[in-house]
């Protein structure tokens, strides 16, 4: 329940940072969901009784995976919600777990299975069906490596929160996490001038403050599920997000967002590829 609660709203994040791009860029976004997010999460260390234990490794682990998930693989999330629209940039971002499972096998010496063959085939699939709907929803063929490129980072950050996890608890690991994601941001962003071409309306602001809260509310119930359950389990059922995003669109974007059979039956194949690769491996 945890892992379909928190892909439900990620999903719901996914559409408020569509509705907030029309009057904001990605950096805004991001910058906005992290420290919403640092606040939150702070916040809730005070209300679950404080920093707990912690140790050096669990700071390095979260610290890592917030400068590749939170910042890499976050900002590439929404630059690729505005080039390719959210459906396909959620279904194409669930791939992480092909990711992972290469890079068990190239680095880990794992055994190809049969599960992975499937899962592979149907994800490659998928994502030809997602590409074909380029040229009906008007966006270019190489606007689908963005969210690919993230699905990269978000493969590698559940490894390294899974380790986290060993040294830190959940609330001051995400905390941890959230926090770093913040101080990069902001440093790169004061560093490059970049927040002087910043756009942000007030109504992209509430946009983004919302999906601050939904995306950093699914990020830790997430890692909560990761500490009760095995990553097999978790990740398929987090996995059904993208269909929760189709739904979505169709409620909340209709007119503004088109969704061909392609997109369905693409998504659907996406999530199928992944329940093979994590629940069958």
């Amino acid at each position: 329940m945890l892992a379909l609660v928190a892909g439900f709203i990620s999903a719901a994040s996914t559409i408020f940072i569509r509705q907030g791009l029309r009057e904001g860029d990605a950096y805004a976004a991001l910058w906005v969901s992290v420290g919403v997010g640092t606040v939150g999460l702070w916040g809730a260390t005070a209300f679950t009784g404080g920093l707990g234990p912690t140790s050096a490794r669990g700071v390095l682990f979260f610290g890592l995976a917030g400068l590749i998930g939170t910042v890499g693989g976050r900002l590439l999330r929404f630059v690729a919600i505005d080039k390719v629209g959210p459906s396909i940039a959620a279904a194409l971002g669930n791939v992480q777990p092909l990711i992972a499972a290469g890079l068990a096998i190239l680095l880990l010496g794992e055994r190809v299975t049969l599960p992975i063959l499937g899962g592979t085939m149907v994800i490659v699939f998928g994502t030809a069906l997602l590409s074909a709907s380029g040229r009906r929803l008007g966006f270019r063929l190489r606007h689908i490596a963005i969210p690919l490129l993230s699905a990269a980072c978000f493969g590698v950050v559940a490894v390294l929160r899974k380790v986290g996890l060993g040294h830190t608890g959940v609330v001051m690991g995400s905390a941890i996490n959230v926090t770093t994601a913040l101080v990069a941001v902001t440093a790169f962003m004061l560093a490059s001038r970049r927040y002087e071409r910043m756009t942000c309306s007030s109504s992209a602001f509430a946009w983004f403050a919302a999906a601050g809260l939904a995306e950093n509310g699914g990020v830790f119930l997430n890692i909560v599920a990761l500490s009760h359950g095995a990553v097999s389990v978790v990740t398929p059922l987090y996995a059904t997000a993208p269909i929760f995003v189709l739904f979505l669109s169709f409620v909340f974007l209709r007119g503004v967002e088109i969704v061909t059979w392609r997109t369905v039956a693409g998504t659907l194949l996406t999530v199928l590829g992944v329940y093979l690769i994590t629940a069958l491996r």
